[in-house]
């Protein structure tokens, strides 16, 4: 026999009931930060002002909902935004926006399997499947439509008359909390997540023509170099500046590259954004950060593309999840399984991806660029990047599940997937100087963004940039050049101590290969500058339809 609902509830009762639940238990963030800018004792009668707010807000969401699906359902959906998105705002410090989202849709499944940890499981189980459960038991009046539709009217009206009648009362705290804490928003739960849900919807499956691809003119100069350029730019992930040895860290976390004498270390060097769905593909557009946007970055060329028409043989070889759409139009490669991929054993290492390359070479001759992006410090299961016999600092955090390790454990974990990173970029070298007599051999290393490693209670990565602290965003950048290189070097050092930034190597990049975007000069500057003279002749315009 079916076990009948043995509760009755009216509408409003019961919605109210579910998000004093959410507030209460998926809210913790929130109200910490909120009782960390206003302290209990001198505002409690805001802070109760703005619970009640945010009550009233989350029920406005979930009647909406109602309205275009079965109430429990809506409410079961909120229940598990609130939980998923709680849990990891309180453990990670992290906000769940449109970059975080869709970041998640872009994260294969290592990498999703590395953020599940039994606490996650425990929170999901207590807020969202036991109070579904509850809602089950939920026996709510049947009536006509007409009624229903009035009911729930009522209840959006008694709410927004409970919300401005909040406003007014405390007018003066909430012109405060709304102009000068705007980031506090961002960790009410569940209303930002679905805000970001919907936002991201709308800029990235907005109806477009994907055929019609935004293209730029290059100029193609001609010069006296004898040897063709083979450039290898190495991706990293998510290292961050200040636990670089060349960066004065305290720890060798570089000691192959610290030995070097023939490193760039550029030490004052930004992240275009705080993930890597935002920052590879803008490392390599045009457009810079204050113009970039991730929507139109996929039907616009970028630096990859120019090297390709300009016959600049492209290679991209990708141990992480993926290209971010950079390499749609040039030759990519997967190295994330053993079916590709010669160096696996608990992951596949990014030391694999060098494994072919002479071959590649062989076939392909003249003008090359080779991208290997990075599985580097991927988090938060930093343990796993890197082989055993590079665990040099101890202990080190050896789960994903970061609330049972210490800070320290935390940061001997990461440091060592640093130490692994480095004898792959010490590695990578070594090919290119194999490679010295034949070509002109350059290696560039920057990584797409930093990480907070528990400073303040922020883990991982991925807050807002104008809110994400400089751990997120300062990031290292490395140049080599081999012998008898046209590059100069005394000059690309002089920029090594300057404020740069992403925005900067798309167009030095190209300008390694004597090409430029045709009557745009970069509005960055070059870091690479040549020693050598180019040939007085006039300049190959190459030029495309361009939107």
């Amino acid at each position: 026999m079916k076990t009948q609902p043995t509760i009755k509830l009216k509408f409003h009762s019961l919605v109210l009931f579910i998000t004093l639940f959410i507030l209460c238990l998926g809210n913790a963030s929130f109200l910490e930060q909120v009782s960390f800018v206003y302290p209990v004792d001198d505002n409690l009668g805001f802070l109760v002002a703005l619970s009640i707010v945010a009550i009233f807000v989350i029920a406005i969401l979930a009647t909406l909902f109602s309205l275009i699906m079965p109430t429990k359902i809506a409410l079961s959906f909120l229940l598990l935004v609130s939980a998923s998105s709680g849990y990891f705002v309180d453990s990670f410090g992290v906000i769940i926006d449109d970059v975080m989202i869709q970041s998640l849709f872009e994260t294969n499944t290592d990498e999703a399997f590395d953020l599940f940890s039994v606490t996650m499981f425990i929170r999901i189980f207590l807020c969202f499947i036991l109070p579904s459960l509850f809602l089950y038991f939920i026996e709510l009046p049947q009536q006509p439509l007409k009624t229903t539709i009035i009911q729930k009217s009522k209840l959006l009206l008694f709410s927004v008359v409970c919300i401005f009648l909040m406003l007014a009362i405390f007018s003066s705290h909430f012109t405060t909390f709304f102009r000068e804490h705007k980031p506090l928003r961002y960790y009410l739960n569940p209303i930002y997540p679905v805000y970001s849900f919907g936002y991201f919807i709308n800029s990235h499956f907005k109806s477009e023509d994907l055929s019609e691809l935004a293209t730029y003119d290059f100029t193609k100069k001609p010069t006296n170099r004898i040897k063709g350029k083979l450039v290898i730019v190495v991706v990293g992930e998510t290292v961050r500046a200040s636990n670089f040895q060349l960066n004065q860290y305290q720890r060798a976390t570089t000691p192959l590259l610290s030995k070097r004498d023939d490193i760039i270390n550029y030490s004052n060097y930004s992240s275009c954004g705080t993930s890597t769905a935002i920052s590879v593909p803008c490392m390599f557009s045009f457009n810079g950060k204050n113009n970039f946007d991730v929507s139109e970055a996929k039907n616009t060329e970028n630096a990859l593309d120019i090297l390709a028409k300009a016959n600049v043989n492209v290679l991209w070889r990708d141990n992480n999840s993926s290209s971010k759409g950079v390499a749609d139009r040039v030759n990519y490669q997967s190295f994330k399984s053993s079916e590709t991929n010669t160096v696996c054993d608990t992951e596949c290492r990014d030391i694999g991806m060098l494994v072919g390359l002479d071959t590649y070479l062989t076939e392909n001759t003249g003008d090359t660029v080779i991208v290997l992006h990075q599985m580097g410090n991927h988090g938060p299961a930093y343990y796993k990047r890197y082989p055993k016999q590079f665990e040099i600092f101890n202990p080190a955090c050896q789960t994903n599940e970061l609330s049972q390790c210490s800070q320290q454990e935390i940061i001997n974990s990461y440091d060592n997937a640093i130490v692994y990173t480095d004898f792959f970029l010490n590695q990578t070298i070594k090919f290119l100087e194999k490679h010295n007599a034949t070509y002109d051999t350059t290696m560039l290393y920057v990584s797409d963004h930093g990480e907070s490693l528990g400073e303040n209670g922020i883990y991982l990565h991925g807050l807002p940039y104008f809110i994400a602290p400089k751990n997120q965003t300062h990031v290292p950048m490395v140049a080599w050049f081999g012998t008898g290189s046209n590059v100069n070097r005394d000059e690309s050092n002089n920029y090594s101590q300057q404020a740069l930034n992403h925005d900067s190597l798309s167009y030095s990049l190209i300008d390694l290969f004597d090409i430029s975007l045709t009557n745009s000069r970069s509005p960055y500057p070059l870091l690479f500058p040549k020693k050598e003279t180019l040939l007085v002749s006039e300049s190959t315009n190459h030029s495309t339809e361009a939107e």
